[in-house]
């Protein structure tokens, strides 16, 4: 039986079916990821660690990365004016990205948005993971998830994913449900 269409969007598609990557499937995603080439080893890393968009991991260059601070500046596509946030990586994928060679317009990446979407989804089917999260979006959202259930403050999740507004945030947070979880347990013991 399929869930009435949502007035706004969740985590969950119309089915019920999550739409992120979990972190067991993170895990094994990056796991496979380790035996790709650097450029799209690089690209999975990216997706996974900042929960930015397929176009604007394509549209980065080596400017965007600051070894110094630990982040990458994105310019967030989705929004009428230019915006940009900075995004804090771990150093190891300051080091892949610093490693990679760049293209004449001085990208990583110098494919279409629709081969490195192919790359991507092929190593989560690779891996067995199928559905709605089987996407770079799955990666996206799987950021925002993971951040939630860490108690990363709202306002950070909200600039790290380049959210224009605090209610799109707020849909990670409340599909955590961490400390709901806490007090259902209360109940159990």
């Amino acid at each position: 039986m399929a869930f009435a269409a949502p007035d706004h969007w969740q985590v969950y598609d119309e089915t019920g079916r999550r739409k992120y990557v979990n972190s067991a499937e993170r895990g094994r995603f990056l796991d496979a990821a380790e035996r790709l080439p650097p450029e799209r080893r690089a690209l999975c890393a990216l997706l996974v660690f900042t929960g930015c968009r397929i176009s604007e991991a394509l549209a980065l260059t080596r400017d965007h990365v600051d070894a110094e601070r630990g982040t990458i500046t994105f310019r967030t596509l989705k929004r009428r004016r230019i915006v940009f946030r900075m995004v804090p990586v771990p150093e190891s994928l300051v080091s892949t990205l610093m490693a990679l060679p760049v293209g004449p317009e001085g990208r990583f990446w110098g494919v279409h948005r629709t081969t490195a979407w192919r790359w991507v989804r092929g190593v989560m089917l690779q891996v067995g993971i199928v559905g709605p999260m089987a996407c770079c979006k799955g990666c996206r959202h799987g950021f925002g998830m993971r951040a939630a259930a860490s108690n990363v403050p709202p306002n950070l999740i909200q600039r790290w994913l380049g959210h224009a507004s605090p209610a799109t945030t707020a849909v990670y947070l409340d599909a955590v449900g961490l400390e709901e979880r806490q007090f259902a347990s209360r109940m159990w013991s």
